[in-house]
C-alpha cells in the first residue's frame, strides 16, 4: 500500500486529500440529477419538497439553509397537504381566520384520508347545551361559507359532544343535540352564506367519536365540536 510521510516524518494511509472529498460531491450531484429527471413528471409541491430535503441532507454549513419571509417565501402548509387537490389556498383561509378572530385554541385542522377536516370547537359556535348558532359566530361562518364558495370540494358537516348526557324538551339527547347542530350550520351555510345545497351535508354523531378521552374538562371540551370535511369531488 502506498505510503506518504507526514511532517513528522512518520507514514500513513493516503486518505486522497480533497480529491476524495471532490469526487464524492460529484457522485452525490450526480445522483441528485437522476432524481430530478426520474421525478420529472411528479407535481410541482412534491418535487419542491424533495429538493428542500435533499438539500437539507447535504448541507455542509453549519446551521443549515435558512428560509426567508416574503413573496417568494414557501409556503410550509402547501407542501405538506397536496397542491394537486386544491387544499393549500383552503389551510391558507384558515389560518387568517385563526389570526383574525383569534381563534387559535377554538379552531384546528388536520389531513385525513376524506380530505382536510376544519375542527371548530362548540365554544366558538354556540352555547353550552344550545344547538341554535350564537350570534358571535355569524363572521366566523361567513368566512368559511366564503371558502367553501371558492372550493370545488363537498364539504361534509359533522356535529360531536362529550359523554355527559343532556335531556331538556329541545335536546332531548347527545344525538339529538350533535345532529341539530350540525343541521343548523348547514342551513346557515346554505340561507346566509349562499353554499350551493348540493356541496353540502349534514351529519350528527353524538359522543361516539371523541378525539380525546372523556376524563377531563378540557378534554371533553375539545370533543364538542363541529367538524367540517373538505372532500375532493368524486
Amino acid at each position: 500500500m502506498a505510503k506518504r510521510k507526514s511532517k513528522g516524518g512518520s507514514s500513513g494511509p493516503d486518505t486522497g486529500g480533497w480529491e476524495g472529498v471532490y469526487s464524492g460531491f460529484i457522485l452525490i450531484m450526480l445522483c441528485f440529477f437522476i432524481m430530478l429527471c426520474s421525478f420529472s413528471k411528479i407535481a410541482p409541491n412534491k418535487m419542491n419538497k424533495f429538493v428542500r430535503s435533499f438539500v437539507a441532507s447535504v448541507d455542509m454549513f453549519q446551521g443549515g439553509f435558512g428560509f426567508q419571509t416574503g413573496d417568494q417565501a414557501s409556503d410550509i402548509q402547501s407542501d405538506d397537504v397536496g397542491l394537486e387537490e386544491g387544499l393549500a389556498p383552503i389551510i391558507r383561509e384558515f389560518v387568517q381566520m385563526q389570526a383574525e378572530f383569534g381563534l387559535q385554541q377554538e379552531m384546528e385542522y388536520s389531513i385525513s384520508t376524506e380530505g382536510l377536516v376544519l375542527q371548530v370547537f362548540d365554544s366558538a359556535l354556540f352555547d353550552s347545551g344550545v344547538a341554535e348558532i350564537s350570534p358571535e359566530a355569524f363572521p366566523v361562518l361567513n368566512r368559511i361559507a366564503h371558502v367553501i364558495l371558492r372550493s370545488t370540494h363537498t364539504v361534509r358537516i359533522e356535529g360531536h359532544t362529550d359523554n355527559l348526557p343532556i335531556h331538556t324538551e329541545k335536546t332531548p339527547s347527545n344525538w339529538d343535540l350533535s345532529t341539530t347542530r350540525a343541521v343548523n350550520v348547514l342551513r346557515y351555510l346554505i340561507d346566509k352564506g349562499k353554499c350551493s345545497p348540493d356541496k353540502l351535508s349534514a351529519a350528527g354523531f353524538g359522543e361516539f367519536q371523541p378525539i380525546f378521552p372523556n376524563d377531563t374538562p378540557e378534554h371533553r371540551a375539545k370533543n364538542r365540536r363541529v367538524e367540517f370535511v373538505f372532500s375532493p369531488e368524486k
